[in-house]
């Protein structure tokens, strides 16, 4: 299957809705620093996903998905400081870092695909 769009990769959709979950959890967290930074590697990676397969190479791609990849273990760092700072509670927490590592291996799967 050729994929015409980057809405059509998986790994985007399970990123955006990653991201989606993220600032409707955070909302009320005054931590404005802790929470913008979490949002922002959220957001970066389902926009690396789209900015690298908008590129049309798939060394640019892969390079991107790859900044994608260390992005989401980002929001998987901050996920365990909020539980620690009792941000988010354990159950939520290790349902979002399940997330992130499910995104990750996609990412590296598509990775392994480019190559």
């Amino acid at each position: 299957m050729k994929i015409e769009r980057f809405e059509e990769i998986l790994a985007w959709q399970k990123a955006k809705e990653l991201t989606k979950n993220i600032y409707k959890l955070l909302a009320p967290i005054k931590d404005y620093g802790f929470k913008d930074q979490i949002q922002r590697a959220a957001v970066s990676v389902m926009n690396n996903v789209a900015e690298g397969f908008e590129r049309r190479s798939d060394k640019e791609f892969k390079h991107f998905l790859f900044v994608a990849k260390g992005s989401c273990g980002e929001v998987r760092s901050m996920l365990i400081l909020a539980k620690e700072l009792d941000y988010i509670e354990k159950n939520t927490c290790a349902d979002l870092i399940l997330e992130t590592e499910r995104i990750s291996k996609m990412l590296s799967n598509f990775i392994k695909m480019l190559d």
